[in-house]
């Protein structure tokens, strides 16, 4: 009897399991993600940051690494990130049918890079920070800091490191990536700013009840990475932007044509300002950067 019950025990407790297994699939991830923060003192740190808006070789991504040993003089960090997008699979219920190669009267092909729960059915879609009609993959990054490297020691043994403070950026909606890096710094004073935006395929012209346009939005404008770069360093710097074709080109072999490449090392004592701007098209607005950080 009690061998009954404790098998009855056993499923009760497996089913269970399945179903909070069930509900965790069902969550929503957290698309938006914001960060804001302060440090000084003196000691070790070691801080590495990784955002990605989509899986795999899509949307927009942000590796950032810092490490090093000394007096942490002043270091403000501020990132916004958002997954606004999604593949789109095609209309469905009582919505216009799947045509062969594009869904009638829209044009969007499946695959195409739709606002997430396109499309909407009454209510207009998501309202959007940045606009109901303007959706995007988005992250935006800001960092001042100032570094002086000295070994230090405490009971958990002694830190002896130079400092290295790596960037890379990377927008796959345009082929665009930037790269900023220093290495053995003994000393280092920086300020960055970075945005990357990747738009949906909806842009393009395309309008109608399911998704009208606000006007706000650049039409042609598939996507942009830009920054601003200031510092001066005792050390090792690498600084490098790369433009690359989205789509693989069958007459390179399945290799991305390359449009545009800069590379930058420098060794010693320098002062460097640097404005790059890597855009889908010339359509994608005034040349700026446009995102306000708080200090």
């Amino acid at each position: 009897m009690q061998s009954k019950q404790g098998g009855n025990e056993t499923k009760k407790l497996l089913i269970l399991a399945v179903l909070a297994i069930a509900l965790i699939g069902m969550a929503e991830s957290a698309n938006y993600m914001y960060e804001k923060a302060s440090v000084n003192g003196v000691g070790y740190k070691n801080v590495e940051m990784i955002i990605s808006t989509q899986t795999g070789f899509n949307g927009q991504k942000l590796v950032e690494k810092e490490a090093g040993s000394g007096n942490v003089i002043t270091e403000r960090t501020e990132l916004e990130a958002e997954r606004q997008l999604e593949r789109f699979e095609g209309f469905v219920d009582n919505l216009p049918p799947v045509m062969p190669n594009a869904d009638w009267p829209y044009g969007l092909t499946k695959g195409a890079w739709v606002p997430i729960g396109y499309p909407y059915q009454g209510d207009g879609g998501c309202a959007f920070p940045t606009g109901t009609a303007c959706p995007m993959d988005y992250i935006n990054f800001t960092k001042e800091a100032e570094f002086e490297y000295m070994p230090v020691s405490y009971q958990t043994g002694t830190y002896d490191q130079k400092w290295v403070e790596k960037l890379c950026v990377q927008n796959y909606r345009i082929g665009a990536v930037l790269t900023e890096m220093y290495t053995h710094a003994e000393h280092l004073q920086k300020t960055t700013e970075v945005k990357t935006r990747g738009y949906g395929d909806t842009l393009g012209g395309i309008e109608g009840p399911l998704y009208p346009r606000d006007g706000n939005c650049p039409a042609c404008c598939t996507g942009v990475l830009e920054a601003n770069l200031n510092s001066n360093v005792i050390g090792v710097a690498h600084i490098g932007w790369i433009s690359r074709d989205p789509n693989a080109d069958n007459q390179l072999k399945g290799r991305h044509a390359e449009y545009g490449r800069s590379v930058e090392d420098l060794t010693g004592v320098f002062s460097i300002e640097k404005f790059i701007q890597l855009w889908g098209n010339s359509t994608c607005g005034a040349i700026s950067v446009d995102w306000l950080p708080c200090v």
